[in-house]
């Protein structure tokens, strides 16, 4: 019961909601798009199943991830995809991944259309939490995540709109989200098996690679953003 007591618990809680708020708002639009055909009676049922469904589909792909990450070298590989992600998240690409969701007017053709939709968009949601609870000890990690998930889901399905339009009120939401998946990105990979040998295992350390995570995540976003110039609407 102690670990549930600790910062080190409560901060990763917080950083699985983040990130769940951050690259799980796109749920909520599929989720939307795949029951848009459902009579009214049945919407609420399709919207439930189908975040649960994904939800349960998403704790067992991150309890895979859990075990993979005690591989060598594949942490240092999860950091580099984290980073990636944290990179296209301040500089986002101009394409729509929505257009491709259909929708169905029966329940469990649009509940299997959210679920295996999730699937495909949660590559980088169950790397970045599967990261995140690295950092709460090895005994509890899972449930930290489970109780993470949960915690966001009302978040993301109920929330999304005005969270939606918190981001684009303050757009240093999405560069603190970016920069915290670096942050996870650099003390993931100063844990990795491959490694951990190599490098001082004491906190300053753990802290110096998470700084240095998130100012590479930050300092490469804002280079393409720089080399791609403002959007069309700011030079009109």
């Amino acid at each position: 019961m102690e670990e549930f007591l600790t910062a080190h618990f409560w901060l990763a809680v917080g950083q699985i909601i983040m990130i769940d708020i951050l690259l799980g708002g796109d749920n909520a639009v599929v989720i939307a798009l795949a029951c848009r055909r459902l009579p009214p009676a049945q919407r609420t049922k399709g919207i439930i199943w189908g975040t649960v469904g994904a939800i349960l589909l998403r704790v067992i792909l991150i309890a895979f991830a859990l075990a993979l990450l005690q591989i060598p070298f594949l942490k240092l590989v999860g950091a580099l995809l984290l980073i990636w992600i944290g990179v296209k998240l301040i500089a986002p690409e101009d394409d729509d991944d929505h257009s491709n969701i259909e929708s169905s007017d029966k329940l469990w053709a649009a509940v299997k259309t959210v679920i295996v939709a999730d699937l495909v968009m949660s590559v980088d949601n169950v790397i970045a939490i599967a990261g995140a609870a690295q950092g709460a000890g090895e005994q509890h990690q899972l449930t930290l995540v489970i109780f993470g998930l949960l915690v966001s889901i009302p978040i993301i399905v109920w929330g999304s709109t005005l969270v939606l339009k918190l981001m684009d009120r303050f757009p240093i939401i999405i560069l603190l989200g970016g920069m915290l998946l670096g942050w996870i990105a650099g003390t993931m990979a100063h844990s990795d098996p491959a490694v951990a040998a190599y490098l001082p295992q004491d906190r300053s350390w753990h802290y110096a690679m998470g700084v240095g995570g998130a100012l590479l995540v930050l300092a490469i976003g804002k280079w393409i953003q720089r080399r791609r110039g403002p959007p069309p609407e700011a030079t009109a």
